[in-house]
């Protein structure tokens, strides 16, 4: 798969702008505020049908815009396709590919998958358990529509649920409901943990391999999936996970609404790294958090070629900056395969390495070198 051309209009700080790439390795280069990491958020977009620097889809629409559209030509699935997003200002979002209209982000990632690298997942051991959360459901999304589907379904049973234990101090009759959203909570979190939990066990295959590798063979790096104490197997299917989490849930009824909070949920769950046996977010250095993390991101782009066939789209927004140069030659020597787009000030050394297609973008406007 890959993205043969995008065409911007309204979308950040391109006005109107197009971009043609190469199959390979497309290295996006200029100075800071530019618009680099608008390029591969918009390309992220042809993929997840959403930003993956902000909540709202408006947000990405450019000043005095009346709206943006994302339009590109790709290659997926044996032939040649197009992908169109819109959003007029206060409207609604369309999504279509070759012309028909998608009911869901899903059919976009039955076309295109992506696996995002930036500074930020340098972070992801020592961060908090939402880094880590956030990094599975991307990717679970992509791969598996009725996780995606699952996903939503709980983030909009979460959000009634918290609505009621916050608002329930005024008015206790909203109490009346709170089984209900527990229960739906419950049954929805039940196939996320399932999902997240053989996601993870998958993950540590593939990250196990490639930090070995990164370390010279000198650290084991081994990952668990941690959930509410009273599911013992999150790994067994979700019907035999729900009595679990009803029990949980019901054991933290009362302290739910003393607090006004979800306290028992799948939204609070966690992958839990360990480096030679020890949790890497308590224990591990800066370096071995790094080594980690990267080992992470190149095993999430493996599970996606594992599961298709082929790479994924890999969009790496300035993240080779922040390696020493022993990192930074691993991870160029690990993403052979696929199409890649690479963000950096200077494109020369790269492009050098890897062969890479010079693209640069000044003041909003993207130009081929």
């Amino acid at each position: 798969m890959n993205v043969k051309s995008v065409s911007l209009t309204g979308f950040r700080n391109f006005a109107e702008e197009k971009a043609d790439f190469s199959d390979g390795v497309n290295v996006i280069f200029g100075d800071n505020a530019q618009g680099k990491t608008n390029l591969l958020e918009a390309i992220w977009f042809l993929a997840a049908g959403k930003s993956f620097r902000e909540r709202s889809d408006s947000a990405v629409i450019g000043f005095d815009q009346p709206g943006f559209s994302i339009r590109a030509d790709i290659y997926a699935g044996g032939r040649d396709q197009t992908i169109e997003i819109t959003l007029p200002r206060g409207g609604r979002k369309t999504m279509k590919a070759n012309g028909a209209r998608l009911r869901s982000a899903s059919g976009l990632s039955e076309r295109l998958t992506a696996v995002l690298f930036c500074p930020e997942d340098l972070l992801l051991i020592r961060g908090g358990a939402a880094a880590r959360r956030r990094m599975m459901d991307a990717c679970i999304s992509q791969l598996r529509p009725r996780y995606a589907e699952a996903f939503s379904r709980f983030n909009r049973a979460y959000e009634s649920k918290l609505r009621i234990l916050r608002d329930s101090r005024e008015k206790p009759s909203l109490l009346s409901a709170l089984d209900d959203f527990s229960g739906e909570l419950a049954r929805y979190g039940a196939q996320l943990i399932y999902y997240r939990a053989h996601f993870v066990r998958k993950l540590a295959s593939f990250a196990r391999d490639i930090h070995r590798e990164f370390s010279g063979g000198k650290e084991e790096l081994s990952l668990a999936y941690a959930t509410v104490k009273t599911v013992k197997d999150p790994l067994a299917r979700p019907e035999e996970i729900l009595p679990a989490l009803l029990e949980h849930q019901k054991t933290h009824r009362e302290a739910e609404i003393a607090a006004g909070a979800c306290l028992s949920g799948a939204h609070k769950d966690d992958m839990a790294v360990f480096i030679n046996g020890r949790e890497a977010k308590s224990f591990a250095s800066q370096g071995q958090t790094r080594t980690a993390s990267l080992s992470l991101k190149l095993a999430e782009r493996e599970i996606h070629f594992a599961e298709r066939g082929e790479y994924p789209l890999l969009l790496l927004d300035d993240v080779l900056s922040e390696l020493d140069s022993g990192r930074r030659s691993f991870v160029l020597n690990r993403i052979n395969g696929g199409q890649i787009f690479i963000t950096c000030c200077e494109g020369g050394e790269i492009s050098e390495r890897t062969g890479g297609r010079l693209i640069r973008v000044e003041n909003g406007k993207i130009m081929q070198a």
